[in-house]
Parts: C-alpha cells; sequence; structure tokens
C-alpha cells in the first residue's frame, strides 16, 4: 500500500509542473503576432507579454495596437 502512495505523490509531482505552463504572445519581426506555450526566439520574436492562461494571453493579443 505504501508503494502505492509513493507513486500517486512522484505522479503528482511530475505532473504539477506542466499543468502551470505560460503563454507568451510574440511580435513578429516583419509583422503579426503570434500566441506560444514555449518562449520565442529573441531573434525572430519581440515578447510582448506573459500570461498565465490561454485565455488572458488571447484577450491581451487582441487588445495590442501592434498585433493588429
Amino acid at each position: 500500500m505504501l508503494k502505492f502512495l509513493y507513486a500517486g505523490a512522484l505522479i503528482v509531482a511530475f505532473a504539477t509542473p506542466a499543468l502551470a505552463a505560460d503563454y507568451y504572445v510574440a511580435l513578429r519581426y516583419g509583422g503579426g503576432c503570434v500566441m506560444t506555450s514555449t518562449a520565442p526566439s529573441s531573434k525572430s520574436y519581440k515578447v510582448m507579454g506573459v500570461y498565465p492562461t490561454k485565455r488572458q494571453a488571447k484577450m491581451a493579443m487582441h487588445g495590442m495596437m501592434e498585433c493588429r
């Protein structure tokens, strides 16, 4: 029974960081914005903001003048 408790704790420990993903809104050099879940490269993109949820990132992207 104790090994099931350890196995459950390990699953929770490794799954929790995956659920806490950040969303990046980035301006592409050359025009247009993109939303990604990984940090964009600074050579091709300018990061406009980092948001905890996809919904917040999408709303912020629609409100930015550079993204229109």
